[in-house]
């Protein structure tokens, strides 16, 4: 019986593929187990092959694998699009009176369970409830009891009413009953359940509850695959503590409008993807260079161009690091993880105003829609600080003013940052052009205050440097002479590769980078290593590049850009085979 049980639903678009799947997700969770979603959809509301993959286990889970025990196949494309991931002894639900099954046959050893889904929702009291058959039929499958599928229900559906929560827990259990009764087989699954209580939660919720508890008090945006659910998220939960989520009509109206609302002394937040980044890069120097303190989240996703709105990559960092005209001041930080979406979105609000320059939260498509399980304590509220900087109030600006009693907003300050007046505080009232200008705000081209500014703004960045951790996060063997480095959303998958690896006697030494500007300085440890590998979701290494570029030390790539995320068993096995190639001294 294996440790972890890995199922999914396949289907056409607009099948109900992701709230059945989020559905059984949440049961899971509510039953102590811990989950990992992935999610495979296409860039349109209706067609279109899409699945929703679920990896739990009563121990902590972070990636995919490369295999499937019970899959729901509502279409004959889901079988083939599955196929490879199938095996001996895997289970695969269909229903023989909607798909005829003439172009699939299932190989010995594997079972097919023909259901009426389609009728036995019927029976319940319609057929849209044929997925929940579905899912009763895999707690029969998996021996998981049917009790804590009721709890999801009724959480799902209580706002339509309890005869709809009625009707679903019925069609549930028929499903069970049919496959309890009419079928013979025996199936190599038994899902246990623990007293545990898990949060779970995606990277784009963490990234929502992270900026709500940071303060965030104005978000605005305009929808873009895979940003859209943050504002989602945020719709309707800021409102209750004074905030207010606007829809824009475009991405350069979004964060024109979180300047202005940060300009007023709010903290604010936009969020979008590399094509909307492309359209902010105007109004991001602006933020930079009027100081205003500004979250802008880019959620990557395939391009370039329209790209491939619904796949991974992360073909964003040149443009985050070097994007935009003149020498923009900014910070790049990138979760690594689900639970340090939460944490990073607070961190990058103190950083923003701390040092009054635009923040780049990067995520990705991959991180942006999995569920994964979590102990409350990981969100732990007493532990949350924020910082709002060089904020001066009607006691404190005095010692801001010019010898003629005017605010100095772009003050030289030796540490680069200057005093900041809320509008309204009392002598605080100045102007900031998008112009050079001198401390006062004004515009001007005089050559000495041109440097002065320029130099002010950058060293805004070399104090952070110096005050700051910019450090990273660690595994494996910390003596080993392998090094595998990368970045974002590849944490989870290289973590559970490290335990492959050492299955097969390979000693890796992990490090996952969450700061890409400032970054930590890895010269020491890439030195010490006899090969080094990094991994990263896009065609050219980016940050492959960015690491020879500092430390001047050729490094090994593995690289993925089909638009599907890194598995963990695929990840070893590209680790195996980087290592079997010789280093650049070896080929010389």
């Amino acid at each position: 019986m294996p440790e972890d049980l890995n199922w999914a639903i396949g289907g056409e678009a607009g099948d109900g593929i992701d709230s059945t799947g989020k559905i059984f997700a949440q049961a899971l969770s509510r039953a102590g187990r811990h989950v990992f979603t992935s999610k495979d959809f296409a860039s349109r509301i209706r067609g279109g092959y899409t699945a929703y993959k679920v990896r739990t286990s009563v121990n902590r889970v972070e990636s995919v694998v490369d295999r499937l025990d019970v899959l729901i196949a509502l279409t004959e494309r889901t079988i083939h699009e599955n196929m490879d991931e199938l095996h001996e002894g895997s289970v695969i639900i269909y229903d023989g009176e909607r798909t005829t099954m003439q172009d699939v046959e299932i190989p010995e050893g594997m079972i097919g369970l023909d259901v009426p889904l389609k009728s036995l929702a019927e029976d319940a009291g319609g057929a849209i409830m044929r997925n929940i058959v579905a899912l009763g039929a895999a707690c029969e499958v998996a021996e998981f009891p049917i009790e804590n599928l009721d709890e999801s229900l009724e959480k799902r559906f209580k706002d339509k009413g309890q005869a709809i929560v009625d009707n679903n827990q019925k069609a549930a259990r028929m499903g069970q009953e049919y496959v309890a009764e009419e079928t013979d087989h025996e199936f190599d699954y038994e899902l246990e359940t623990t007293d545990e209580d898990y949060v779970l939660l995606n990277g784009n919720e963490a990234l929502g509850m992270g900026a709500l508890v940071a303060g965030c008090r104005f978000y605005a945006g305009y929808p873009i695959t895979p940003a859209t659910s943050i504002m989602e998220y945020l719709t309707g939960r800021l409102d209750k503590y004074g905030g207010k989520v606007v829809q824009a009509e475009d991405e350069l109206a979004a964060i024109n409008m979180a300047l202005g609302a940060a300009r007023g002394g709010a903290r604010a937040m936009t969020a979008t993807s590399g094509a909307g980044i492309d359209l902010m890069t105007e109004t991001f120097g602006l933020v930079a260079t009027s100081e205003t303190p500004l979250v802008i989240t880019d959620v990557q996703r395939s391009g370039p161009s329209t790209g491939m709105p619904t796949k991974q990559e992360q073909g964003d960092l040149n443009q985050l690091l070097y994007g935009g005209h003149g020498e923009v001041p900014r910070f790049v930080v990138a979760p690594t993880n689900i639970s340090e979406c939460f944490w990073k979105t607070i961190e990058a609000f103190n950083l923003a105003e701390k040092y009054q320059t635009p923040v780049f939260l990067v995520s990705d498509l991959a991180m942006s829609v999995t569920e994964q399980t979590f102990p409350p304590e990981t969100f732990d509220m007493d532990q949350v600080e924020v910082d709002r900087g060089k904020v001066v109030d009607e006691s404190e600006i005095e010692s801001w003013l010019d010898e003629q009693g005017r605010f100095q907003p772009h003050f030289a300050a030796a540490d680069g940052v200057s005093p900041r007046a809320i509008p309204g505080t009392e002598d605080g009232a100045h102007m900031t052009t998008g112009l050079e200008h001198d401390g006062l705000g004004r515009r001007t081209e005089d050559e000495e205050v041109r440097v002065e500014q320029v130099e002010k703004r950058q060293q805004k960045v070399d104090t952070a440097r110096e005050a700051e951790d910019w450090g990273y996060r660690e595994f494996g063997d910390p003596d080993a002479d392998t090094l595998v480095l990368s970045w974002g959303s590849n944490e989870g998958a290289m973590r559970e590769a490290l335990e492959l690896l050492d299955e097969e006697g390979t000693d890796v030494r992990f490090i996952s980078v969450p700061y890409i500007f400032p970054r930590p300085d890895l010269s020491e440890e890439i030195e010490a290593a006899e090969d080094v590998i990094v991994v990263e979701c896009n065609a050219t290494g980016q940050f492959a590049d960015v690491l020879e570029h500092d430390t001047l030390t050729r490094v090994k790539r593995i690289n993925k850009y089909t638009g599907v995320r890194f598995k963990a068993d695929e990840l070893a096995k590209a680790v195996e085979e980087k290592l079997a190639e010789p280093t650049e001294v070896e080929a010389e």
